[in-house]
């Protein structure tokens, strides 16, 4: 077998495999290297750092999943739309569980101004659009979106609702329920 040809991106997509079957942990520079079948200073001509390695996880991951949530949200509106944004969350964090962890952390500098992340909050904004937040509201509403997604997301990866009834599963469709009549209903509510 052939090594590949090796690009930042060959290094990154490798990175972002390691990082889905072993977690985003077990992603250091000597890592990739031996999935690669290189040396490790050979990385350095495509990656600055184990940082910058990371960052282009991140980059990655938004980059798939803002074109996922812009589809699946495209010709939609309030509950049908938010629906389909969480879905695609939830359905990413799972076939793609050390991306989704890339996502969890605090990104430097190059993927947060990146294309990706501008690109990653176009669907959501769409969303939210839909249920008429006034501009100056949608930080607040993003964070409540963010929060509910990660957090129910991420106890659902280590397995907190494993031990109680009723299953994640369960809750999902409820929740988001109660999401909605909370966007829904946003406008009507005073600021405290």
């Amino acid at each position: 077998m052939s090594r590949p040809t090796l690009t930042a991106s060959t290094v990154i997509r490798t990175a972002a495999d390691l990082a889905d079957s072993s977690g985003l942990t077990a992603v250091t520079l000597s890592a990739v290297a031996r999935e690669l079948d290189v040396r490790t200073p050979s990385l350095y001509g495509h990656v600055r750092d184990l940082a910058a390695l990371r960052d282009g996880i991140t980059i990655l991951a938004l980059g798939e999943l803002s074109d996922r949530a812009g589809e699946a949200v495209a010709g939609r509106a309030r509950r049908d739309a938010l629906t389909a944004l969480c879905e695609v969350h939830r359905d990413y964090a799972r076939r793609y569980p050390g991306r989704w962890e890339s996502l969890q952390r605090r990104a430097g500098e190059a993927a947060v101004r990146s294309d990706e992340a501008a690109r990653s909050s176009r669907a959501l904004a769409a969303v939210l659009r839909g249920y008429g937040i006034a501009e100056e509201d949608r930080v607040h509403a993003t964070r409540l979106i963010s929060s509910f997604l990660n957090g129910f997301l991420h106890l659902e990866h280590v397995g907190a609702f494993a031990h109680s009834a009723p299953s994640a599963d369960e809750s999902w469709t409820p929740l988001i329920h109660r999401l909605d009549v909370l966007l829904t209903t946003w406008s009507e509510e005073a600021a405290p």
